[in-house]
């Protein structure tokens, strides 16, 4: 009876997948991709104070208003663990890609399509929907003025996309001069923040948004090569890229948090800063030194099984949750609820909601649209 309908044909996937699964495999690379995802989903959710100001949904962080807040950013602020195992994840690929004898072509499809595709639909339900309001309600601004943080995943999976689309060029780079290439981008990406708040340069912040995500990504072939094996370098990487971020941040230019605060002048998340490298560093070391306990966990076949399970529609999930959390924030305000502007004890209070809530109607996307990444995974041989 298990096995009938799409959930039971869902979770029996599942199982293939993970008994498919070689012994090989690092799996603590699965987990840490899958948890990543899921902080930022849960942060989005439940530590934004996503109110409406000026009609607009926003959602800015509370972290200057909890003592010590910004120091949990530290930690909490995973974007750059993704694009380190993303970098991990890629050089394997590509790796294999040209053991097999395949070219660029070959390894830039399967990848472009992976991301490209869910996001593709993504952008044509929202253009759906967007057409609808504007043919029935006179009165509506739009969904870029009145709710664009719907859309922040998109720019995360547009850098994503730029690093992925530069593989054949960076790992050839790293197999032919190893650390020596890390080190020269992020020697590039310190002289550019220089530039940048030395000089008044701008638009340079927009350049190191590029050249930040490639060293952080880079910093995963380091792993994935074996660069980091000895454990004295994975504590190097720790004290050193958090000493690093210790020290900027004590300079008028950078603030303490390591994501947006209303009323900083400077975010380190856009225009990117080469304060996230740094925290990039210290995050590869302890993610490295963490992963020999999390591969013993990962063999217990119930907690890789819930790995693989939301590893499969990581990408639905997160082009969506912030679609679910503004079909909850609409519901609670056509019941006469105004969510607070303030993290008071109320607002701390109905954080459990706010987890709740959007997660019950992100599994209804999920359901609709999960079924496509999946397919497009099988279609391209990457399950």
């Amino acid at each position: 009876m298990g096995s009938c309908g799409p959930i039971g044909r869902a979770l029996a996937s599942v199982d293939e997948r993970v008994d498919s699964t070689p012994e090989t495999r690092n799996r603590a690379i699965d987990f840490l991709r899958v948890a990543a995802i899921c902080v930022v989903v849960i942060w989005h959710w439940a530590l934004s104070i996503n109110h409406r100001r000026d009609g607009q949904l926003v959602n800015p962080n509370p972290v200057e208003q909890v003592p010590g807040g910004w120091l949990l950013t530290w930690v909490l602020q995973v974007m750059p663990i993704f694009f380190i195992i993303g970098g991990y994840a890629n050089l394997t690929g590509w790796d294999s890609v040209t053991r097999q004898g395949g070219a660029a072509y070959a390894f830039l499809r399967r990848r472009m399509s992976r991301l490209l595709l869910p996001a593709a639909v993504f952008a044509a339900v929202w253009v759906l929907v967007e057409l609808t309001l504007r043919l029935t309600l006179t009165d509506y601004a739009g969904a870029l003025d009145l709710m664009p943080i719907i859309f922040t995943p998109l720019w995360f999976l547009g850098a994503y996309v730029l690093v992925t689309m530069l593989v054949p060029l960076t790992a050839r780079l790293h197999r032919r001069f190893g650390a020596g290439a890390t080190i020269a981008w992020g020697v590039l990406v310190v002289v550019v923040d220089l530039a940048r708040f030395g000089v008044g340069e701008e638009w340079l912040g927009l350049a190191n948004s590029a050249l930040v995500w490639i060293f952080v990504h880079q910093l995963g072939y380091l792993w994935r090569d074996g660069s980091l094996d000895p454990i004295g370098r994975r504590w190097v990487l720790v004290i050193g890229g958090y000493a690093a971020v210790a020290a900027a941040t004590t300079l008028d230019s950078y603030p303490r948090s390591m994501v947006a605060v209303a009323g900083e002048d400077v975010s380190h998340m856009w225009p990117t800063t080469a304060v996230i490298g740094a925290l990039a560093l210290g995050q590869t070391g302890l993610a490295s030194l963490a992963a020999p306990a999390l591969r013993r966990w990962m063999r217990h076949r119930a907690a890789y099984r819930l790995v693989v399970l939301l590893g499969g529609v990581l990408l639905t999930i997160f082009l969506w949750h912030m679609t679910a959390l503004l079909i909850v924030f609409l519901m609670v305000e056509a019941l006469g609820f105004t969510p607070g502007a303030e993290p008071t004890l109320e607002w701390w209070l109905l954080r459990p909601f706010w987890v709740v809530a959007p997660a019950l109607v992100l599994v209804v996307f999920v359901a609709l649209f999960a079924p496509i990444e999946q397919r497009i995974r099988r279609a391209l041989s990457l399950t």
